[in-house]
């Protein structure tokens, strides 16, 4: 059993900042790729940032330059430095990850989301 669980949502101003974080847990034998997602109210869930085991990053053309993907091998945990935040970046933001257990093969996994709300 794995479980995604993120934490850093908050409302914000536009301007300001946040750090959002999702911590891996369970019987993991390996992650591979780690990313966050997010949707807005009547939109199609889309990715935000990617990062690779080994810190390849790959980031959504419309946070290039504000956002930043991050991750601790060691604690398992992906993060997303989130600056120069927008009002149109508010949406729910859900970690994503591709992990293989002791008992499975690699699967993809999503934590429940964190709400993101940026002020005018």
């Amino acid at each position: 059993q794995v479980q995604l669980v993120e934490s850093g949502g908050g409302l914000v101003q536009a301007g300001g900042s946040l750090r959002l974080s999702c911590a891996a847990s369970g019987s993991i034998f390996r992650i591979n790729a780690m990313g966050w997602y997010r949707q807005a109210p009547g939109k199609q869930r889309e990715l935000v940032a990617v990062i690779t085991s080994g810190g390849t990053t790959n980031y959504a053309d419309s946070v290039k330059g504000r956002f930043t993907i991050s991750r601790d091998n060691a604690k398992n945990t992906v993060y997303l430095q989130m600056s120069s935040l927008k009002p149109e970046d508010t949406a729910v933001y859900y970690c994503n990850a591709n992990i293989a257990t002791i008992k499975a093969p690699l699967n993809n996994y999503w934590g429940q989301g964190t709400q993101v709300t940026v002020s005018s």
